[in-house]
C-alpha cells in the first residue's frame, strides 16, 4: 500500500508540472476506479538514458534516436524479467551485454515470472542505476530498432476508429495495471505526420469526466508525463508528453500479444 501510494504522489507531481498552478496541489487520494502497477517506482525501475530526437540533435551516426519502441519494451522486460543484485559481484561489460540479451529475449506480452526465476543483474539495485553506469552495454544489449520502425501494427494509426475505441483501450489499460501489469501504449496524433511514439503507463487516476494516465516517456526519462481521457468526447489528450504541444491523439495498445 505504501508503494502505490508513492506511485499516486508521483502522478500528483507530474499533473501540477503540466498546469498553470502557483502552488503543488495535495495529493490526491485513491478512488474508485484508479489504479497503480504495485510495486514500480519511477525513480528506480526505469531507464537513466533518453531516447534522443535527431531533430534536435546534430545528424550523428552515434546518436541513440527512434529508438522509443526498444527502450519502452525493453522497461516492460527487466521490470517482469530481471532483478538486481547489489551484492553480488559485478560483470564485465560483455558480461552486461549479454545479460540484457537474456531478459529482452522474452516476449513483453508474457506474464511476470517468480523472481527466483529472473534473470541477474548483479553488481546494482536497480535498472535506474544500472543502466546510469552501464549505458552502452544496455542499449547494445537491447539490440536495434528497425523492425520496431516497419513493426507490422503500425498500420492501426491510419484507420478510422470506432465508436468507443479509445474508451475501449482504457478499460484495458484498467485491468492491465490494476494486475500488476505495465502498459506500452503506441501514441499519434495523425493524420498531422508529427507524432509516432511511445510511452508506458504505471498509474491512473480519475477526476470528473476525465481519467489521467501517468506515464513514463522514454524521450524524458527524468519525470513523468501525463495523457488523459476525456471521457463526454471519448478522445485522449496529450496533456504532458515532451516536446508535444497538448492536443488530442489517437491511442493504441503494443506489443501485448504475438500479433499485436
Amino acid at each position: 500500500m505504501k508503494v502505490l501510494a508513492g506511485i499516486v504522489i508521483v502522478l500528483a507531481v507530474a499533473l501540477a508540472a503540466a498546469g498553470c498552478a502557483s502552488a503543488p496541489p495535495a495529493p490526491p487520494s485513491l478512488a474508485d476506479g484508479d489504479a497503480a502497477v504495485s510495486g514500480f517506482a519511477f525513480d528506480r525501475d526505469t531507464f537513466a538514458f533518453p531516447n534522443a530526437i535527431r531533430a534536435f540533435s546534430d545528424d550523428r551516426d552515434d546518436l541513440y534516436a527512434n529508438y522509443c519502441f526498444v527502450v519502452a519494451r525493453g522497461l516492460r522486460q527487466f521490470f517482469q524479467f530481471a532483478r538486481f543484485d547489489p551484492a553480488a559481484p559485478a560483470l564485465d561489460r560483455a558480461g552486461y551485454v549479454e545479460r540484457v540479451r537474456q531478459v529482452v529475449a522474452r516476449p513483453p506480452w508474457h506474464r511476470p515470472i517468480p523472481l527466483a526465476e529472473r534473470v541477474v543483474i548483479p553488481g546494482y539495485a536497480s535498472l535506474r542505476e544500472f543502466s546510469a553506469a552501464q549505458e552502452s552495454a544496455v542499449k547494445e544489449g537491447m539490440g536495434g530498432r528497425f523492425w520496431t520502425l516497419v513493426h507490422w501494427t503500425n498500420w492501426r494509426v491510419a484507420l478510422p476508429l470506432t465508436r468507443g475505441h479509445q474508451a475501449g483501450v482504457l478499460d484495458e489499460i484498467g485491468r492491465e495495471l490494476a494486475a500488476g501489469r505495465l502498459v506500452q501504449l503506441l501514441i499519434t496524433n495523425w493524420p498531422i505526420l508529427e507524432l509516432n511514439h511511445t510511452v508506458v503507463v504505471f498509474a491512473s487516476r480519475s477526476h470528473g469526466e476525465g481519467v489521467d494516465l501517468a506515464i513514463w516517456d522514454p524521450n524524458e526519462p527524468a519525470r513523468p508525463g501525463v495523457i488523459t481521457l476525456d471521457r463526454t468526447r471519448g478522445v485522449f489528450w496529450a496533456t504532458r508528453v515532451y516536446a508535444t504541444r497538448p492536443q488530442a491523439i489517437r491511442v493504441f495498445r503494443m506489443y501485448y500479444s504475438p500479433l499485436l
